[in-house]
């Protein structure tokens, strides 16, 4: 019996955070908010290439091991389901592009950082839900998923904490987009889909 390296970037993925997290827990160097914390509005520098740079990295970005945690903890569990579904690749794009829309839109429009896989999160928890789809179909599994995270997103929005419910809900739309915009399967032509 081996050990297999079956999603290689989801893995990959919880293995940069954690050693982000872990380099910045050992030598308190501050490299998470240097290099993995999209700007907020008004100090995004657009001579500077590692502020573009920071508009995708800050997934990679946790403010300590709980926030990790419960960001990983789902990550590694409905990934591996998406990457075999879609492909490494196409998984990879979804993730670059919810990352990218995220960290636009908070150096757009919010005054704050933003840090962490929460939009990938969401994102992943909604296309998840896209798992069964036939041609047609809107699934109930979609539907239920929507009102449980979104709706209590909607309604948190409001709430002075120090998470971003906006990052929840685009990563959620992404989700939502990439699963009624289909996507191709991670099975070949000789491995047929069955009822």
């Amino acid at each position: 019996m081996r050990i297999r390296y079956n999603a290689p970037v989801t893995l990959t993925f919880a293995l940069l955070a954690t050693t982000v997290l872990l380099f910045d827990t050992v030598t308190r160097s501050n490299l998470t908010l240097l290099l993995f914390t999209a700007l907020p509005r008004g100090n995004f520098d657009f001579a500077n290439p590692l502020a573009y740079v920071r508009l995708i990295s800050h997934i990679v970005g946790h403010l300590g091991w709980e926030h990790l945690l419960s960001n990983f903890a789902i990550i590694l569990l409905i990934g591996p389901i998406l990457e075999e579904k879609h492909g490494s690749l196409r998984l990879l794009w979804m993730i670059f592009f919810t990352a990218l829309v995220t960290g636009l839109v908070n150096t757009l429009f919010f005054h704050t950082a933003l840090l962490g896989a929460s939009s990938i999160v969401f994102m992943m928890i909604i296309l998840v839900s896209f798992t069964n789809v036939r041609n047609g179909d809107i699934p109930l599994t979609f539907i239920l998923v929507v009102i449980l995270y979104l709706v209590k997103e909607i309604i948190l929005i409001t709430a002075a904490d120090d998470v971003s419910q906006t990052a929840h809900i685009l990563g959620g739309i992404c989700g939502s987009l990439f699963g009624f915009g289909g996507g191709r399967s991670g099975r070949t032509a000789a491995e047929p889909e069955t009822e």
